[in-house]
């Protein structure tokens, strides 16, 4: 029963920054974690950020002090802001939620950063 919807992706310069937001159809202030992965062509799927409902957050070395993961309890929505953007980061973002039960994940949005 849950959908997580992204949004905010798209073709941006290196050095640009874009703001995913994730969209849940539940309440999300108690969920015990969510999160955002990526995949990049020919790469595995990886964790770029972690967001828990205590407040703590985890990020990826590759995008620490670049990444910012929010969240807004009124608006069941957690965001990922991307700024300083690589090349690198070219990959579909993927939204992730997770309780005790059971994870879902969201369609995914396409980032691309040109050189």
């Amino acid at each position: 029963q849950v959908q997580l919807v992204e949004s905010g992706g798209g073709l941006v310069q290196a050095g640009g920054s874009l703001r995913l937001s994730c969209a849940a159809s539940v309440t999300i202030g108690s969920i015990p974690r969510m999160g955002w992965y990526r995949q990049a062509p020919g790469k595995q799927r990886e964790l770029v950020a972690v967001l828990t409902s205590g407040g703590s957050t985890n990020y990826e070395d590759s995008v620490k002090g670049r990444f910012t993961i929010s969240r807004d309890n009124a608006k069941n929505t957690v965001y990922l802001q991307m700024s300083s953007l690589k090349p690198e980061d070219t990959a579909v973002y993927y939204c992730y939620l997770g309780t005790y039960s059971a994870c879902y994940w969201g369609q995914g949005t396409q980032v691309t950063v040109s050189s």
